[in-house]
């Protein structure tokens, strides 16, 4: 569904003009990486507080548990979110993210599902499979022997499994799946319900209780074994920032440039907003089992916030600051910086009301989708609106850097909307 859209032109990248050159390339580069760093390093602090909160919820499964881990679930998305705009320039991270936060997930391999779910699916043949109730499965000629849940199975034999991209065995949302369970309310009131006796051994809703809580624990241990080496990459030597200190500084703010624009656009405006508008569709929620698309969004426009101005709030409440994209562009035209921080901040604005909306007046995300919602779908759609002037800001700071190609990741929904069904 996704295209290229070029918003400059197609072509090598330019020289940067002479008053930029003022501002250290290389010095802003380091601090890209160290904002990195700083990010994937909180993420994982939150991923291993998430782990701690999983072994007691499954040490003692009550509802209390439940509860609290669910909440740890929803901090810990907080800081890998304002990652994202990481993507679509990095290539290692490009490679690694869909283990951690892959989406949409095909539910039904996992575990149990609604008979609304249905039975199958053409384009995937494990779409119930369900791994949690079945300790063998079936691929062609091939038996899966899965009669033992851990990170290996989930790893290195069900993602992605068959090549199908909804076969989402791990990351944030399988265990959100397991934390909440499906939707079933539709772009009606409600999250997903699942007791916590579905974790009890002793008194087991939904079968195989120690399958399910043995998938918890191995997804949990993975995110945060990924979440490490990517804390790794992002170190002194680490192969993503060398990457791109130790290249052409100008692809390095291309990098940059090109991480924002897409996220901004293609990914957010697009596939992740406008998208569900148009179908109406609760699916297309990002977090849709636990309705915490609201804040995922929010932080999504965050992090692109961040990586423009260079700062960066951290767990602790301590503050990362050094030389940003941002001063590149004030040095080269300080009235294109004004521009795009204006619009960063209008995005803000926009994305807070889709927060209220959820936390103060009790209308979440698929509601605000939802078909016949004129007014929480214009709430929706002035964010996408503001995402999409601000990649048009963020076009303008590629002018004036005199960057002549940069490659943002477009969307059907926003470029080619009669194509979508």
């Amino acid at each position: 569904m996704k295209v290229r859209l070029n918003l400059i032109t197609a072509g090598l990248l330019a020289g940067l003009s002479f008053s930029a050159q003022a501002v250290d390339e290389r010095a802003v580069l380091d601090h890209y990486a160290d904002l990195a760093h700083a990010m994937y390093s909180d993420s994982l602090s939150a991923a291993q507080r998430l782990d701690q909160a999983l072994e007691r919820l499954i040490a003692e499964p009550s509802e209390a548990n439940l509860k609290a881990a669910r909440e740890a679930w929803k901090a810990a998305r907080v800081p890998y979110q304002q990652t994202e705009a990481y993507r679509f320039g990095n290539a290692i991270v490009d490679d690694w993210e869909g283990k951690v936060n892959a989406w949409p997930l095909d539910e039904g391999l996992i575990d149990y599902v609604a008979p609304l779910y249905g039975e199958e699916s053409e384009e995937n043949p494990f779409y119930t499979a369900n791994v949690i109730a079945n300790p063998q499965l079936q691929l062609g000629s091939e038996t899966i022997d899965a009669s033992t849940i851990d990170k290996a199975l989930l790893a290195d034999k069900l993602h992605e499994l068959d090549g199908v991209e909804a076969n989402v065995a791990t990351g944030y949302h399988a265990i959100e799946f397991l934390l909440w369970g499906q939707d079933l309310n539709g772009t009606g009131p409600g999250a997903g319900e699942r007791p916590a006796s579905d974790f009890d051994p002793a008194n087991c809703t939904g079968g195989h209780c120690e399958r399910r809580a043995a998938y918890l624990d191995a997804a949990s241990e993975l995110l945060i074994d990924d979440l490490q080496w990517i804390v790794a990459q992002w170190e002194d030597d680490g192969a993503a920032r060398n990457n791109l200190i130790d290249n052409d500084p100008q692809r390095g703010i291309a990098t940059i440039l090109t991480g924002m624009g897409s996220l901004s656009y293609g990914e957010l405006a697009g596939e992740r907003m406008k998208l569900g508008v148009m179908l109406h569709d609760p699916e297309e929620e990002h977090d849709c089992f636990s309705d915490n698309t609201h804040w995922a969004h929010y932080y999504d426009a965050k992090g692109i916030q961040n990586v423009y101005t260079g700062q960066y709030t951290r767990l602790d409440g301590s503050e990362v600051t050094g030389p940003s994209l941002s001063d590149l562009v004030k040095a080269a035209d300080a009235s294109v910086d004004k521009d795009l921080r204006d619009h960063l901040d209008a995005t803000l604005a926009k994305m807070q009301v889709i927060v209220d909306s959820a936390e103060k007046e009790g209308v979440a995300y698929d509601q605000l989708i939802g078909p016949g919602n004129d007014a929480g779908n214009a709430k929706v759609m002035a964010a996408v609106e503001a995402l999409v002037a601000q990649t048009r800001a963020i076009e303008g700071a590629v002018a004036a850097l005199g960057l002549d190609g940069i490659a943002i990741e477009g969307s059907d929904s926003l470029d080619a909307p009669d194509k979508v069904q």
